[in-house]
């Protein structure tokens, strides 16, 4: 396994980007976002904003974007951290290139996810919610390596910043840095060409922004999603690093 290349695993609308702000802040650190989702939308046929302009950003073939995400940080830096959308991992494509990378797993209740993705994206497949393909990711870890890789919940993070990101730092094999709780304004020349559509409210932030309780009504056509969603969460967020 090659732990300086880090595989943050991660479904929408669950501080993903905020959380690549933070290692991207650290500089012993290169960031790569997102690199299978051009290979994602060209797949699927999915119409996400910006998909043409996505697809002719980045390799479309899975086996290249698999041999990039597995060499050494092309850019020499100690670390390289790459942000990975847990639902680009399409049925029927060999997730066996993991066991290869120091992974970990980024969750948070289907309910939030939910609520904030699909007032960016009309969704009636749960597998669009990344929850199916973490849990896949799990067992095979867990099956390859003996070991449950590192998990934090998105509503710990924000709650307890310091604490989790030293525990995952700690587990990784990597040294906790102080810059990791606070990054500039504004977008990332590592951000992708998608950014324009999704990134808005971390490219004004500045660190992670507190925890704040809100009630969330979903529609009750996201019940059975939310149902299952809400199982495969439940299973993982037992093993999540606890503050």
């Amino acid at each position: 396994m090659n732990k300086t290349v880090i595989a943050m695993w991660s479904g929408p609308r669950n501080l993903s980007t905020a959380m690549m702000r933070a290692f991207e802040n650290r500089e012993d650190t290169e960031v790569l976002d997102e690199p299978f989702y051009a290979h994602y939308l060209k797949t699927t046929g999915l119409n996400h904003p910006g998909r043409d302009m996505i697809i002719n950003s980045q390799m479309t073939n899975w086996d290249e974007v698999v041999a990039k995400c597995t060499r050494s940080n092309p850019h020499g830096k100690p670390i390289w951290y790459q942000k990975h959308m847990a639902q680009h991992n399409l049925e029927g494509f060999d997730i066996s290139w993991v066991k290869e990378v120091q992974n970990c797993l980024l969750i948070r209740d289907p309910k939030y996810v939910i609520a904030s993705y699909s007032e960016k994206f009309p969704f009636k497949d749960e597998r669009l919610l990344g929850y199916v393909q973490q849990i896949e990711i799990l067992e095979y870890i867990e099956k390859e390596n003996g070991k449950t890789p590192p998990i934090i919940d998105a509503d710990d993070l924000l709650q307890f910043p310091e604490f989790i990101l030293k525990e995952l730092c700690e587990q990784i094999g990597i040294d906790f840095s102080l810059s990791m709780l606070s990054w500039p304004k504004g977008p990332r020349d590592s951000d992708g060409v998608w950014a324009p559509y999704w990134y808005g409210k971390v490219q004004r932030s500045t660190g992670f922004q507190s925890h704040v309780e809100r009630e969330i009504v979903l529609d009750e056509d996201f019940s059975e999603i939310y149902e299952k969603c809400m199982g495969h969460y439940e299973v993982i967020h037992e093993k999540r690093i606890r503050p």
